[in-house]
């Protein structure tokens, strides 16, 4: 753990949704290091007021809640329903919902909770964001958008077979492979509003 960057703790006695949520935060926010525990006890032993956020598993914030409401601006409930109703005054997220809508969950969180980050440090300016053509960013947008090959030749007006050709470019200069991968990348750079995917 780098003491320089801010630290985020996810609290989550399953091991496997941690390690993904993990690897969704280190690619959503890469300036900050993410610690994983697995109970409550693991948190209060490793300076728990380090940590800028929290991602606490639904009951280990109901059996610890004065902890957590006393921090609610910092904790992230990550239940797996959508009734939130027992935790009106947290932030919570649904785990229980493909990985494409958790990525755009936790990247609207990101980019509107807790004061619009302005108190997070500024994001390392990539100059892979000026390797892409401007015909990739538009078909880039449309990917992060959620459209298809195909609906998104008939909006640019070009051949699939040249959407496929960009796409492949796409990855290929990102080193990315995935739809959601891909849309992290378009939203960190600025290419498309999160509030439009």
């Amino acid at each position: 753990m780098n003491s320089h960057r801010p630290t985020v703790a996810i609290v989550d006695q399953n091991i496997l949704s941690a390690m993904g949520l993990r690897h969704i935060l280190q690619e959503v926010m890469p300036i900050m290091d993410v610690v994983s525990f697995g109970s409550f006890a693991e948190l209060q032993a490793n300076h728990p007021d380090s940590y800028v956020h929290y991602f606490v598993n639904m009951s280990v914030v109901l059996e610890n809640r004065a902890f957590f409401t006393e921090r609610h601006n910092k904790t992230i409930v990550l239940s797996p329903s959508l009734d939130h109703a027992q935790l009106a005054d947290f932030h919570t997220i649904c785990t229980n919902v493909a990985e494409e809508q958790l990525v755009r969950a936790v990247l609207a969180l990101e980019q509107h909770a807790h004061g619009r980050g302005q108190h997070l440090p500024e994001m390392p300016h990539n100059a892979q964001a000026n390797i892409l053509s401007s015909r990739e960013i538009e078909v880039l947008s449309l990917i992060a958008k959620g459209l298809m090959n195909k609906e998104i030749a008939d909006r640019l007006n070009i051949a699939l077979t040249t959407v496929i050709s960009h796409r492949k470019n796409i990855q290929e200069k990102l080193g990315v492979k995935t739809v959601s991968a891909l849309t992290i990348y378009a939203v960190m750079h600025g290419l498309v509003d999160i509030n439009r995917i």
